[in-house]
């Protein structure tokens, strides 16, 4: 049996960059580490740039007890296989965690990085003080997560949590995902520089300078994310929901029309308390979400 106070290591594998964390039980973080994604991404490349930065950060290998690994794509509902890794190359059904726990001699499980966010702001974030809580990534695309009684839900095959992938308007731009007019299609990244030519950035610097054209934007942008929000508030009922990814630095900007089109929609009984929050680990959220991933399994 583990101690639970063993260290464990969260990664947060992208594909530019690798980050590492080797953290203590009550979230505080020891050492990191980023490294670079070796290009081309491929899961042998990608293993051996993994293990080479384990070994700089925790060692001797005794200091520490398991493994927690967020990845850019959906992951079986063992949390062991890699089923697809958005950015890496030749990844199908990569059994990463085998094959680190084979090098290492330590448990490891993994997860979507999205699902990895939501738990790191569970644990020491936005999301800290709620047992039950939605979070979406607002970025290129827009990931989520679902925590319930404080546990990360995904469903019997590890593919549940995908809310940016909810239909939206039946009759919408097609979506990568196969469906059509999705969320993500109206509040990613992609979304906004489609409709506006501008970055999310940009668009916020120009409604904060009074530009009524951005400024109508967001308005819009916040009553698309309210409607999206409706359907899983209701399905969930959560007390909070954590707003992460790029786009959310310009919230004050959608937050009112966002509120108004919950409350116009979403019925009393199923959003009383609600809490809409943005997310404060920043880009962190993923390396530290890895490691309560890790610890579950040591304490568990």
């Amino acid at each position: 049996m583990k101690p639970k106070s063993a260290q464990v290591i969260g990664i947060d594998l992208g594909g530019t960059a690798i980050k590492l964390g080797l953290f203590e039980a009550d979230g505080s973080c020891n050492q990191s580490l980023t490294v670079a994604t070796p290009q081309p991404a491929t899961p042998e490349a990608l293993l051996a740039a993994i293990l080479n930065a384990i070994s700089q950060i925790a060692a001797p290998v005794e200091s520490w007890a398991a493994i927690g690994v967020g990845l850019p794509g959906p992951v079986d509902g063992t949390g062991r296989i890699s089923q697809v890794a958005i950015n890496l190359e030749n990844w199908r059904d990569v059994p990463l965690a085998d094959w680190l726990e084979e090098k290492t001699q330590k448990p490891v499980i993994m997860a979507n990085d999205a699902n990895c966010a939501g738990l790191g702001e569970a644990w020491l974030g936005a999301g800290r003080n709620f047992d039950n809580l939605i979070m979406l990534t607002l970025g290129t695309g827009v990931g989520g997560a679902i925590i319930l009684n404080r546990q990360l839900f995904v469903g019997h095959r590890g593919a549940a949590g995908e809310l940016g992938l909810i239909t939206l308007n039946p009759d919408g731009p097609p979506c990568n995902s196969g469906n059509q007019g999705s969320l993500e299609q109206y509040v990613s990244v992609q979304a906004i520089r489609r409709e506006t030519g501008n970055k999310p950035s940009d668009l916020a610097q120009k409604a904060i300078a009074g530009d009524s054209q951005a400024l109508a934007y967001w308005e819009e942008y916040g009553r698309r994310l309210g409607a999206g929000l409706a359907s899983l508030i209701y399905v969930l009922t959560p007390e909070a929901v954590i707003l992460g990814g790029g786009i959310s630095a310009a919230a004050n900007l959608f937050l009112p029309t966002l509120w108004e089109e919950i409350q116009r929609r979403v019925l009393p009984t199923s959003r009383e308390g609600l809490q809409i929050l943005t997310a404060e680990l920043g880009n962190q959220a993923g390396t530290i979400g890895a490691a309560r991933l890790a610890f579950q399994i040591i304490n568990n």
